[in-house]
């Protein structure tokens, strides 16, 4: 049966927090909020919880997820980042935007060759939500990341806790629940070519 962990949105509980990471390392799949609505994470290493989701959202293997970080440094490891790229960052994270990457030679293996050919960027997140960072830390690692955006639920609210409960709680193993979060979407900035392009602005616009 799926959990449902009721946290403090400020100050979570350890001991749940650490259950969800738990959890996560063992394979599974968790709802959790973020500044940016909540969204579906697993571990890097669960291929298991990725095909769920595959499976939920209707996406073939080349689709993009997005790894949610701690912090600049550890960005770095997965991603290559150039002067440009490290200010930009520095000055919108964390926060609700995500940043579309050259991978770097730390991507892991199983990161590198999802889909069917290398991949040559990523995304990236550093999310300001302190339930979010929690959970973070209690993995000592990032996690990989989707947007509630399902067949047939054009209409989800997905920062609302109880909406996001009625409809998504039964394809997961735990909802991290802090109540209702600020709304989606991120902003989407493209650092791979000559200079940074905002490739969608989100609830919170960027300007670079």
């Amino acid at each position: 049966m799926p959990e449902r962990f009721s946290v403090h949105p400020v100050t979570p509980q350890d001991r749940l927090i650490q259950k969800t990471a738990d959890l996560l390392k063992d394979g599974g799949l968790a709802l959790c909020p973020t500044d940016a609505g909540y969204a579906l994470v697993w571990s890097l290493d669960s291929k298991g919880a990725e095909d769920r989701v595959l499976k939920l959202r209707q996406l073939d293997t080349r689709h993009p997820f997005t790894l949610l970080c701690r912090t600049l440094s550890e960005a770095g490891r997965l991603a290559r980042l150039d002067d440009p790229a490290f200010r930009l960052l520095r000055s919108l994270t964390p926060g609700p935007c995500t940043f579309i990457l050259p991978a770097s030679a730390e991507l892991p293996r199983r990161l590198k060759h999802l889909g069917r050919s290398k991949r040559r960027a990523i995304g990236i997140r550093l999310p300001d939500h302190v339930v979010a960072r929690a959970l973070l830390e209690a993995m000592g690692e990032p996690l990989l990341s989707a947007s509630l955006v399902l067949p047939d639920e054009d209409d989800l609210a997905s920062h609302e806790v109880d909406v996001v409960a009625e409809r998504c709680l039964r394809w997961v193993d735990v909802l991290v629940d802090a109540g209702d979060c600020e709304p989606g979407p991120t902003s989407v900035v493209d650092c791979t070519g000559d200079s940074p392009e905002i490739v969608r602005q989100g609830r919170q616009p960027v300007a670079i």
